[in-house]
């Protein structure tokens, strides 16, 4: 595989990020490693179509973000859907992005096994494997295995398995699982938590943490 950043897999990892949290950092981090990524590409949703609104506002949710990655220099921030009028559809940024990066360049979709258990639910998702390859974090001894799936979104898994190793060699369409360490927090846990009153410490990020109480996020009003 060739060391060159711009020859390398574009990772890319979209979610509400309502808030952004450690689990959310290490699924990036470790996605990037294991699979020989030149870059991970976070894209906070505007208008998330699939489910209930977000808690707070779009600019919020993006400067969030933007503070927990700016360390990281393999972590970049794309604004387009945060920006857009529209629902944020998956399919309609890897159109974006295709465009954008060319058609050689291979991209490589980030999602949770939950996550990717309903891809057969998003909009035009077998659009979705032609613009991209999908790479699925698990836990450690626990793979994704096709029996686990739904009808739609077996077949597909078992014809398009990959290893990481064969991202970087073509554009799109195969799709790859990685072991990442598992850290028991959800975005939900972290709103309970502040919606009671409670420390968010150690969950989130402390510029994160600060951000949210400097603008009142997340409190009962």
């Amino acid at each position: 595989m060739s060391s060159r950043p711009e020859a390398r897999p574009l990772g890319l990892f979209g979610g509400t990020f309502d808030p952004v949290h450690l689990g959310h950092l290490r699924l990036a981090e470790e996605g990037a490693e294991s699979l020989g990524l030149a870059q991970v590409r976070w894209i906070p949703a505007g208008q998330p179509p699939h489910r209930e609104a977000p808690r707070v506002t779009p600019a919020h949710r993006l400067e969030m973000v933007r503070l927990a990655i700016g360390d990281n220099p393999l972590f970049s921030l794309d604004d387009a859907e945060v920006a857009a009028r529209e629902p944020s559809y998956t399919v309609r940024t890897l159109e974006r992005l295709r465009t954008q990066e060319g058609a050689e360049r291979p991209l490589v979709l980030l999602l949770g096994a939950d996550a990717f258990a309903g891809l057969a639910s998003w909009h035009r998702w077998q659009d979705i494997l032609g613009l991209a390859h999908v790479a699925v974090a698990h836990r450690p001894g626990f793979t994704v295995a096709a029996a686990n799936l739904p009808p739609a979104l077996a077949p597909e898994f078992q014809a398009r398995r990959c290893s990481p190793e064969a991202l970087a060699a073509s554009p799109a369409g195969c799709i790859a699982t990685f072991a990442m360490t598992q850290l028991a927090i959800s975005a939900t846990q972290v709103r309970n938590l502040l919606l009671n009153g409670r420390s968010p410490r150690y969950l989130l990020p402390a510029q994160v943490i600060a951000y949210i109480e400097a603008h009142g996020l997340y409190r009962n009003t």
